[in-house]
């Protein structure tokens, strides 16, 4: 007989602060994942302690209640007691959004619209691949193969409108098949044509419709699709309920449709014509300026469809002259995403990050990016920028070396080709013989600059924490649920470096783990930071320790170096007294590294758990190496 979880949902939702606190709510393997209006609402102690939940995790946006993997009977529960509606997981949305500055709420928004066509998106994005690879090998485009997985891959792409007509749809709280009418209208097949013919007006207002379509897009059907919601909104409040389900969507419709045409378009046509112009003349100033500025702001002016503007100088520039090089400097920066995504890869704790990684990194070497930036980097923020910043540094090579395009080709490897001196060189374009080096060398560097520039962020978490394993590894006879009667806190790095095993420490009592079970940490620089919240139980006078008390009772303790009390304080300096409280990454210490190298003392520091005894285990992270705030330990009591 199933267990009633009823007393459990009802604690849950009074101790996030009510039903009216709760923006948003789904739910993963272990974990209900509330996005709540004001988490300060929250009683983070209470939820913590309470049985039958397992710990709380306040990350990417989201508050984490920790459950097991019979959360799916939990959050049943906690809709019925909460009285809002869920699909397996899928949106529960007030019209408002968690507080915070424009760039994470829209950031925040785009992701959480493209997050649940992640795994379709990823598929299309392989499916154009392969068939950007039976172009190469020479199946012509004619062919019945090529046609029908070119259908199959790109169809997804050209009608991402209406996709995002229906996740917008969740969010803004609008009837999901008003909002496909609406992306229906704007990616309308004819359309396009009537506006070709000559100008259009609607009412004798003029109509201009963008050179690109609406085919593609993002950010117009979310534009649209919000203005429908008000509109909606709006009258259902005084329309009778007898012929409400048809009148709403029919003024819904009838208005929003014709704004959308009105007010959208032009604006996207002035603002590409705008970045045309500015971008032109700024190559006619200077090359390496236009490619840092291009490699930088390209992903950006893509995901505003601004980037058209460029795209039909470029083609202008094919057809007259036989060669460009306006758009060089963006072609090799889906390279600079697949860099990045490798090193999330290798860096991550979570088995769903790695499992949408795989797709989209494969999709990025042919240049679709879609899945790695709205699935990915975007929404993890740092490693996006850090794209950018290769994307600027690679564009500023090219157009430092005047590189140039003899053909408008591919994407991603499949652009190469482009790229070959031609035995006859058209007039006025680059004759250098090494064009073609010059291309290869940006898609190196733009792989290699997305990994490193990653290597150096924090990887944050996009779905609440590590993924918890069963004690003793994958092999592990009892699953994760058994796991689950277990109290476990996680432990955050404290410092930035590489990780040592503990027996490999130069000091023979924390290497035989008689001070407790623990790890060390290489440190790169002299920052240490609270791996947790608690109180600071120890402060050494010399300041090379310090020790705390986690809010759960893991007693910690940071030893800087090996053999650094004889330094007598030298080189440290503490912010912490005994008995301070603390939050998790708060700065506890400085030191100087090279003072402790200066004295031939070794720099390792182990991080320990000095009452492992009072634990049933001590988990530790397999990274080689980790950031402040990076997963380190986990404790299971």
């Amino acid at each position: 007989m199933a267990k009633d979880y009823t007393e459990l949902a009802q604690d849950i939702v009074a101790h996030v602060g009510g039903k009216d606190n709760i923006l948003k709510l789904v739910h993963c393997v272990t974990r209900l994942r509330f996005t709540l209006k004001d988490e300060s609402k929250a009683d983070d102690d209470y939820l913590k302690q309470r049985d039958g939940i397992v710990t709380v995790v306040k990350a990417g946006g989201q508050y984490q209640v920790v459950i097991g993997n019979h959360v799916p009977d939990v959050y049943d529960t906690v809709l019925k007691v909460a009285g809002i509606q869920g699909d397996g997981g899928i949106d529960v949305n007030e019209g408002d959004v968690p507080q915070g500055n424009i760039f994470d709420q829209f950031i925040a928004l785009v992701s959480g619209l493209f997050q649940p066509m992640l795994g379709a998106l990823s598929a299309a994005g392989m499916i154009k691949g392969l068939v950007a690879i039976l172009a190469a090998v020479g199946v012509k485009e004619t062919s019945g193969l090529y046609v029908i997985l070119n259908a199959a891959g790109d169809g997804f792409f050209q009608f991402l409108p209406v996709i995002l007509a229906l996740t917008a749809a969740k969010r803004f709280k609008m009837e999901q098949f008003t909002a496909l009418a609406l992306s229906f209208a704007l990616v309308y097949p004819n359309i396009a044509a009537s506006f070709a013919n000559g100008n259009v007006d609607f009412l004798g207002l003029p109509v201009i419709f963008p050179s690109s379509s609406y085919l593609q897009t993002v950010l117009p059907i979310i534009l649209t699709v919000w203005v429908g919601s008000k509109i909606e909104k709006f009258f259902k409040k005084i329309i009778p309920d007898v012929v409400k389900v048809f009148v709403v969507p029919f003024f819904v419709i009838l208005i929003t449709v014709p704004l959308a045409y009105l007010a959208i378009g032009p604006v996207m046509n002035w603002a590409s014509n705008l970045i045309g112009v500015i971008f032109t003349n700024i190559y006619g100033f200077s090359p390496i300026v236009f490619g840092i500025l291009l490699g930088a702001l390209w992903q950006v002016l893509v995901m505003f469809g601004l980037h058209w503007g460029l795209v039909p100088i470029a083609i202008l520039d094919f057809s007259t002259k036989g060669w460009s090089t306006l758009l060089v400097a963006s072609t090799a920066i889906c390279f600079a995403q697949a860099g990045a995504l490798l090193n999330i890869f290798l860096r991550t704790k979570e088995d769903k990050v790695k499992q949408l990684t795989i797709p989209a990194f494969i999709s990025a070497l042919f240049g679709v990016t879609e899945p790695a930036i709205y699935g990915i980097t975007l929404p993890m923020r740092t490693p996006f920028i850090m794209t950018c910043v290769a994307g600027a540094i690679q564009g500023a090579f090219l157009g430092f070396f005047n590189t140039t395009a003899y053909t408008m080709g591919g994407m991603g490897l499949f652009a190469i080709p482009s790229y070959f001196t031609p035995k006859h060189v058209p007039a006025g374009a680059n004759t250098d013989v090494n064009n073609v080096w010059y291309f290869l060398i940006a898609i190196l560097m733009s792989f290699v600059l997305g990994f490193v520039l990653t290597q150096l962020t924090k990887i944050p978490y996009l779905y609440g924490g590590p993924d918890v394993k069963p004690v003793g590894g994958d092999k592990a006879a009892e699953p994760v649920a058994e796991l689950k009667e277990l109290k476990q806190e996680i432990i955050a790095s404290p410092m930035i470096g590489q990780v040592v095993k503990l027996e490999n420490v130069p000091d023979e009592v924390f290497a035989s783990g008689a001070m407790g079970k623990g790890i060390a940490i290489d440190p790169a620089d002299g920052t240490v930071v609270a791996p947790a919240a608690g109180e600071i139980t120890l402060v050494f006078p010399t300041g090379h320790a310090i020790g705390m008390r986690t809010e759960n009772g893991a007693e910690i303790l940071i030893h800087v170096g090996m053999d650094t009390v004889s330094l007598a304080g030298k080189g440290f300096n503490t912010f912490v007294q005994v008995g301070d409280k603390v939050d998790a990454g708060q700065k506890l210490l400085e030191f100087d590294l090279a003072t402790i190298r200066e004295a031939n003392l070794p720099v390792i520091s182990p991080v320990i758990v000095t009452n492992s005894t009072e634990f049933e285990d001590v988990l530790t992270t397999q990274d080689a190496r980790v950031n402040i705030g990076d997963y380190l330990l986990t404790t299971l009591a």
